[in-house]
């Protein structure tokens, strides 16, 4: 019997329930895992209040975490007993224990605590496609970043910076745009105060950007294609003010022939070499200093609840974490 937060039905923070779970033998492909720390993400708010659609109910919340091996099902051989391992799978993460396919695990490496793994693991895989495989970042590029103060956006602003390019992050306060400036941003706006699309503009002398990285959805979408530079491309990957309403393709032609794509994470890793190659991209990125992930906040699991207001509330910056 381990401690888990479980959802019976969809709705606000105060459906999460902490509540004892009967977990199962790991069986033939399958990972037991101690949890030691779990990612908050705020694709975890979707799920929660059913924005998208659980497998089933009720169901324990949460994709990544970082711990130890417990037990492994057969056929299993890539991991044993004692690894310190990190993952990124469906649903199961904020518990004590979880089991999970081996196939979507990770060793993880003596460098990096499992702190920084749990908070970076979903989000640093997410930074990796995006300057990596859905626009590759060169140099002499010029990237426009949303939510830059964010727990993805610092990792795009670092990351993005030691590729080579000129990056402009958005914020929605001056503490958020101070701890932008500190990862890297070139160039810092402040959305609350300013056209984040005139200042891109001035800021640029007119050339625009490369690529602009939305995690933001419905407030900066339609916008952010005005930052643009003909045949640039606006990569939407999260709805944190809401989903991006429909709009008409000609609007795409009239702006200079620009390009659009929704990428997700689970297309990118749906190969085990693939998903492989990423996370050590990653880990390699923040053991040579060129990414650090700052957990800015804890809670304990059984207050996730309060975890989850403050990510609604845009009150929280970098990552947090939940510790069973």
């Amino acid at each position: 019997m381990v401690k888990a937060i479980r959802v019976h039905k969809t709705g606000g923070p105060d459906v999460l329930a902490f509540e004892d779970v009967t977990l199962p033998q790991p069986g033939p492909g399958e990972i037991l895992i101690r949890n030691r720390a779990i990612g908050l993400n705020f694709i975890d708010t979707y799920f929660r209040s059913g924005l998208y659609p659980a497998p089933q109910l009720p169901f324990t919340l949460g994709n990544e975490s970082a711990g130890d091996v417990l037990a492994v099902g057969p056929n299993v051989t890539e991991f044993k007993v004692g690894d310190r391992v990190a993952v990124v799978a469906a649903h199961g993460a904020y518990a004590e224990e979880r089991i999970v396919p081996a196939a979507s695990v990770v060793a993880l490496p003596e460098g990096i605590s499992y702190e920084a793994a749990a908070s970076m693991l979903l989000k640093g895989l997410t930074a990796e496609y995006l300057l990596h495989r859905t626009y590759k970042v060169k140099p002499g590029d010029t990237i426009l970043v949303h939510a830059a103060a964010g727990a993805t956006g610092l990792i795009l602003c670092q990351w993005g910076k030691a590729l080579g390019a000129t990056v402009i992050g958005t914020v929605g306060s001056q503490a958020k745009a101070e701890l932008a400036k500190a990862h890297k941003a070139d160039h810092v706006i402040n959305y609350r105060e300013e056209d984040f699309a005139a200042r891109v503009k001035e800021i640029t002398g007119g050339k625009l950007c490369d690529v602009v990285y939305d995690g933001v959805g419905k407030d900066t979408f339609m916008k952010s294609l005005d930052t643009l530079k003909p045949f640039g491309l606006m990569v939407s990957f999260g709805n944190a003010s809401g989903p991006v309403d429909a709009f008409n393709l000609g609007i795409l032609s009239a702006k200079g022939s620009l390009y659009v794509t929704r990428p997700t994470l689970n297309t990118h890793t749906a190969k085990r070499e693939t998903m492989v190659a990423m996370a050590k991209n990653l880990f390699d990125a923040v053991l040579s200093g060129k990414v650090t992930v700052p957990v800015n906040a804890t809670f304990p699991l059984k207050d996730a609840a309060d975890a989850h207001r403050a990510l609604e509330s845009r009150g929280t910056t970098g990552s947090t974490v939940l510790l069973p």
